[in-house]
């Protein structure tokens, strides 16, 4: 993965979150285990937003944001989300390729492509990386973006406090709630697409964390496995053997 996708805060919050970076977990070395895991987590989120709908958050999301930043980022986070479920999936066949020992997949390619004469093994394992993590590197790509529209609606929150306020020529009392109105309308828009953002981000960043350390796994299982010794079949053995 490109080292510099993780220098962006949102993933440097998610590898400080327990456990996020660790290797493969042993949930996920069960059949389509990593799959599994992802369907528990979208439904705690899922189970999350029902309680937030309940409580008439959503409606209220809807109307403080007259920009619709904060659903941009939701309808992303979604999109990136069921992407990941997808992906966990055909991880999760991989890895069962791998353990079963079948010739078909990446790994088994792999492994037939490095059992060759003279095959070259940094070619092949180049390949490998790249079909286990290449993937990876859009969804990164816009979980950073789910961030940078929570700024751009900061930026544009005080952008419209600030001509609010650069509006007022004088001081009414009795306009006192109609401008208090307009500015806590901007302060508003600026603090729910921060808010928004980094909250997708940080979710988002979780699922594709356990994606590139189940792809980690893999290719270092598979990398094992290549470097393990041949036995001869009992034909080629020598005579008296």
């Amino acid at each position: 993965m490109n080292t510099t996708t993780h220098r962006m805060f949102g993933a440097l919050l998610v590898r400080r979150v327990p456990g996020a970076g660790r290797p493969t977990l042993n949930i996920e070395r069960a059949e389509q285990g990593l799959f599994l895991l992802w369907l528990a987590y979208m439904g705690l989120l899922g189970f999350a937003a029902w309680l937030l709908w309940r409580e008439g958050a959503w409606h209220r999301l809807v109307e403080a944001d007259p920009t619709r930043l904060t659903l941009a980022i939701v309808f992303l986070f979604l999109g990136c989300s069921l992407w990941a479920g997808r992906r966990a999936w055909d991880l999760g066949r991989q890895r069962r390729a791998l353990d079963a020992g079948l010739a078909h997949g990446w790994s088994g390619e792999f492994l037939q492509g490095t059992a060759q004469p003279g095959a070259d093994r940094a070619s092949w394992l180049q390949v490998l990386g790249e079909r286990a993590h290449g993937p990876h590197e859009m969804a990164w790509w816009l979980n950073g973006i789910q961030l940078k529209l929570g700024l751009l609606g900061k930026v544009i929150g005080f952008s419209i406090l600030a001509l609010d306020l650069g509006q007022m020529q004088n001081f009414d009392p009795s306009q006192s709630a109609q401008l208090l109105k307009s500015l806590t309308g901007g302060l508003g828009i600026a603090l729910l697409t921060t808010v928004t953002g980094l909250t997708g981000n940080i979710l988002l960043g979780l699922q594709l964390m356990r994606l590139d350390r189940f792809a980690d796994a893999l290719v270092a299982d598979a990398l094992a496995l290549s470097l393990q010794p041949t036995e001869p079949d009992d034909g080629n053995r020598p005579a008296g053997s």
